[in-house]
């Protein structure tokens, strides 16, 4: 009898155990589910920070301001010279190279002597001047002497009406000789006191620096040969592609912004001076001409690429300070304040919002997801809640 009673015994606390260890392992279940459950709580509510953290770190909230900012296009180009302050330096006449008397990136004036070239048919056209001036003296003198008959009464008409065809013909000719001279750059004056020359010089058509010399001593070069450029580059302007989406924003007498982008993205600004009628190619974009202010005297070069801002006006837009921004792997954000009413500490959630034209220490915004009228957000100690976060999820 004592021993089926030690038997029930051992059985009640074999039971007893089971369910002691079972309620153990419910208990520490729940416990699980329940972190879990704050884990992911907190993730989707963010930081939550009293009044006295906030006030010792420096973060201040705010509402999401309507500011008036400049809109602006943003198109790119690249920086140019007009036409008429770039030029070709090409020869009337073939012949030899005998002298280079400039090197690449040298300043040149107006008229200036940037080379000479030898010709034989140079000798020939002095040749021929000379004679022609040589004949007009004796038909000039035919002439003056047939006009003094007339007017005496003395002449027959068609004596006078031969010296003077002879006359007229013979000025043009040699007018055409002298004019052939001076495109060479050969005075008729210094070949009239006999001073025949082998060689012309090559004028430089502009002031400017010089460019790309395609030619060297010795070379023969063909009538209508350029052999360098000159660049004037004090009237550099940009050109701008601007694509149809936004050509009715832009006009003339707009402010430019330009980046030069391969130059440590130096700002410089101009104005916008003309626009084109007509589409580039296939592109759907529209050539626009901007004058560039160059008072600090920038070393600018045609051919350089630029990013532009055209500014097109203000406009009301949603806008934060700049510091209520926040940049992490390649994406901006904001941080929305909600207040617990409970015990009046605040959470701060991240948001991501694009970003748009700055001006004056604001930014304009575009929330991602849509945010109630009257949002409260960080407009200061925005990049420590970003530190902050940065943190905690290191540290899951």
């Amino acid at each position: 009898m004592k021993y089926q009673t030690f038997k029930i015994f051992i059985a009640a606390l074999f039971i007893a155990g089971t369910l002691l260890a079972s309620c153990v392992g419910g208990s520490e279940k729940t416990t699980d589910k329940d972190s879990t459950a704050t884990s992911k709580k907190e993730k989707t509510e963010g930081l939550e920070l009293s009044r006295e953290q906030m006030q010792s770190v420096g973060i201040v909230t705010g509402p999401i301001e309507q500011k008036n900012l400049d809109a602006v296009v943003k198109a790119n180009g690249q920086l140019a010279v007009p036409p008429q302050n770039k030029a070709d330096v090409s020869i009337l006449s073939g012949g030899i190279i005998s002298d280079i008397n400039v090197l690449e990136g040298q300043q040149v004036h107006h008229g200036q002597v940037l080379a000479t070239i030898k010709n034989q048919d140079l000798i020939k056209l002095q040749q021929d001047y000379l004679a022609a001036k040589n004949n007009f003296a004796y038909v000039q003198a035919e002439y003056d002497r047939q006009t003094q008959l007339k007017a005496a009464g003395a002449g027959t008409g068609k004596s006078f009406q031969s010296a003077e065809a002879n006359y007229n013909a013979e000025h043009s000719r040699l007018t055409a000789f002298e004019s052939q001279l001076k495109q060479l750059g050969v005075s008729p004056g210094r070949i009239s006191g006999g001073n025949i020359v082998t060689q012309f010089p090559v004028i430089s058509p502009i002031s400017g620096t010089v460019g790309t010399i395609t030619a060297n001593i010795g070379a023969f070069v063909q009538p209508g040969t350029s052999i360098m450029e000159v660049v004037d580059n004090s009237k550099i302007h940009c050109d701008l592609t601007v694509f149809e989406k936004d050509l009715m924003k832009v006009k003339v007498g707009q402010k430019v912004s330009f980046q030069l982008t391969n130059q440590d993205n130096q700002v410089i600004t101009g104005i916008i001076n003309g626009v084109n009628k007509s589409f580039e190619n296939e592109s759907k974009g529209v050539i626009v001409h901007a004058v560039i202010n160059n008072k600090e005297q920038k070393n600018l070069i045609p051919g350089m690429y630029v990013t532009a801002l055209i500014s097109t006006g203000s406009t009301l837009t949603a806008a934060v300070p700049n510091d209520a921004i926040v940049r992490s792997e390649g994406k901006q954000y904001i941080f929305v304040a909600t207040t617990d009413a409970k015990d009046g500490n605040v959470r701060f959630k991240k948001t991501e919002v694009t970003t748009g034209v700055s001006e004056l220490g604001y930014t304009e915004i575009k929330p991602l997801d849509a945010l109630p009228p009257d949002v409260q957000i960080a407009v200061k100690g925005a990049f420590y809640l970003e530190s902050k976060a940065a943190g905690s999820a290191e540290e899951e």
